[in-house]
């Protein structure tokens, strides 16, 4: 006698739950084991149910038994790609993305994660918004609408609060549409959309994430060189089929932020980076040429003008003036402070008749050796007579 197909379908979808909370270590597989024995189902049984619900194409039995089958063993074989069972269920031709395994334990896209949460932390610190986890955090639009807001310093026209999925997707179009508004002008490729975000797809919110950080220049240091091998899910011909690909989620600083314009400096690190310490010695030597009259002496370009001390004092120096002290921070302890220092000395340098650095504040801050061999070479070449 075959048991009810609705207690069978009951006990199917527990198997798929089962397994989830198997593979996030909630239980133990023997205990699995030993509750999938006590239920006597067989793959036939299930087969019979998963036939007499199923409409149009007819698949043979043995088609049903496996997948009965499938649906019974799930939780006790290993799988070395996380798919769960909602991953499986796909429509003829359908496709599926998730990041592999391994991928997910390389330390750089850890950092990648970790400093885009710092980030939209940060930003949304007013709002006592706080997001752990950008998958389960974002995919709803609520934070993404937050940060757009604040970013973009506009309000944008949708419901506070939306609970159902319908609503939730009418939110994210709006909010879409804004980011595209912004980015595409400035020849961004759109690598999301609405079904991806909400489907909580980590990868296309990655994609969104550095886009909006770039494009607002968020002072952060993203890692560069972020790649991820993805596995993609097919269903061709009731059959599921997958292939890895590899996904670029960062190149370099300059590249996001749409500086193709090469100069001296990309060469030198390029093709030349043996020449870099002769360069880096001639700038040393010009720095503290001028910084010597305040008995203040300069061996690290990268590290001893982050926090943009030395560039106001230099500047006073170089233009022979005192740089009122309340101006900027003697001592900055944060990174803003850094930044506001930074940005004080780019603010004075213009005034001297030079054209705005190429390099952000925050390059600097962040220790970017290119940016501030930048900043020091423009004032070299302006100053180097000055004694």
């Amino acid at each position: 006698m075959r048991p009810s197909c609705s207690l069978t379908f009951l006990f199917v979808d527990v198997f798929k739950k089962m397994r989830r909370n198997a593979e996030k270590g909630y239980f133990k597989n023997l205990f699995t084991s030993i509750f999938i024995q006590e239920v006597k189902f067989q793959p036939e049984d299930i087969a019979f149910c998963l036939q007499s619900r199923t409409m149009g194409h007819k698949p043979s039995v043995s088609d049903l038994q496996e997948e009965g089958k499938n649906a019974i063993n799930a939780p006790m074989n290993p799988s070395t790609v996380d798919i769960h069972p909602e991953d499986t269920l796909l429509e003829e031709n359908e496709e599926r993305t998730m990041i592999d395994p391994n991928s997910k334990e390389d330390p750089k896209f850890k950092e990648l994660i970790k400093v885009l949460i710092d980030w939209i932390n940060d930003v949304l610190v007013e709002e006592r918004i706080i997001v752990k986890q950008l998958e389960e955090d974002l995919y709803d639009g609520q934070v993404l609408q937050k940060l757009l807001e604040k970013l973009a310093d506009r309000k944008l026209n949708v419901a506070e609060v939306t609970q159902s999925e319908i609503g939730q997707k009418q939110k994210l179009q709006t909010v879409l549409e804004a980011v595209h508004d912004l980015l595409r002008p400035h020849g961004w490729t759109i690598k999301w959309n609405v079904d991806s975000i909400h489907g909580k797809n980590l990868i296309s919110i990655l994609h969104l994430l550095v886009a909006l950080a770039m494009h607002f220049r968020a002072p952060i240091r993203l890692p560069e060189h972020v790649s991820v091998q993805v596995v993609v899910v097919r269903k061709r011909e009731g059959l599921l089929q997958t292939t890895h690909i590899s996904e670029e989620l960062t190149t370099t600083t300059e590249m996001m932020m749409g500086r193709f314009e090469r100069d001296a400096f990309d060469t030198l690190f390029d093709h030349a980076p043996d020449k870099l310490s002769v360069v880096k010695k001639s700038l040393i030597t010009f720095v503290n040429k001028h910084l010597n009259k305040l008995n203040l002496e300069v061996t690290e370009l990268e590290t001893q003008f982050a926090d943009g001390v030395y560039l106001v004092l230099l500047m006073g120096l170089l233009e022979d003036y005192f740089v009122p002290l309340h101006n900027f921070y003697l001592t900055p302890e944060s990174f803003d402070q850094k930044v506001h220092n930074v940005s004080f000395a780019f603010e004075l340098m213009q005034d001297g008749g030079l054209k705005k650095p190429k390099a952000r504040p925050e390059d600097v801050v962040n220790l970017d050796l290119k940016s501030t061999l930048r900043v020091l070479y423009n004032l070299f070449t302006k100053y180097k007579n000055v004694e």
